[in-house]
């Protein structure tokens, strides 16, 4: 190649053959051009990606923390109310049952009491029901009583009579018939029946049975007929 020069030289230029650039496939230039490119932003992008994920795990971990510690904490102030609650509850039921079981005692103390009252009564008017039904049956045999007496002191009481006679006896005693009066004893009106006063008597320092007509009887406390006597006074 001839290049001139200012003033007229020219100067010859070797041209050198350049070697033209290889051809490449377009497809695979835009495949390596990506490839380079994948292999350059790859780190930038996985560097980021996990400095995110870093952070975001942290941010997460963090918040987790904070709503489990905040849950704890409620759950904690949560019992304690509970706890109060429940300790009231309990000491109001414990003061309702104390309460209750001290009204139950109160009505069964008065129950019982009412219980052995009603039972004091009953046995007494049972027992009062069998002395009358006794006094009825016994006072008319009260006079058979008599008329052996009687008989035994002008000594006619003998042989079967003296057997049947002692029986009947034994018979009234156990039914509850007991019988009282003799010389000696100090003068109840409750118990004896004065018939008549024998005068003064140096021995006795009251008004005592000098003589007794006719026995006395009773059942329990009860007289069925007084005993009728001859009275003296002391001096």
């Amino acid at each position: 190649m001839t290049k001139r020069r200012p003033g007229g030289a020219e100067e010859v230029v070797e041209e050198t053959a350049s070697e033209a650039p290889p051809e490449t496939d377009p497809e695979t230039e835009a495949g390596e051009e990506s490839t380079e490119d994948s292999e350059v932003d790859a780190p930038e992008s996985d560097a980021s990606d996990s400095d995110d994920t870093a952070e975001d795990g942290s941010d997460e971990d963090g918040s987790d923390e904070a709503t489990d510690d905040e849950t704890e904490d409620e759950a904690e102030a949560d019992v304690v109310i509970e706890d109060d609650s429940e300790v009231d509850f309990m000491g109001d039921a414990a003061d309702e049952v104390d309460k209750r079981v001290a009204e139950l005692t109160t009505d069964l103390q008065r129950l019982q009491a009412e219980y052995v009252n009603y039972k004091k009564r009953v046995d007494r008017d049972r027992e009062l029901v069998s002395q009358n039904a006794t006094y009825k049956v016994l006072t008319p045999i009260v006079d058979v009583l008599d008329t052996i007496d009687r008989a035994r002191e002008h000594g006619e009481v003998e042989g079967g009579f003296k057997a049947v006679a002692d029986q009947l006896e034994k018979i009234v005693t156990n039914l509850g018939l007991k019988k009282f009066g003799e010389p000696g004893d100090v003068f109840d009106p409750n118990l004896h029946e004065a018939l008549s006063h024998m005068g003064t008597d140096p021995e006795v320092e009251e008004t005592s049975v000098k003589l007794v007509a006719k026995a006395g009887y009773m059942i329990g406390d009860r007289v069925v007929r007084a005993a009728q006597v001859l009275v003296v006074d002391p001096e």
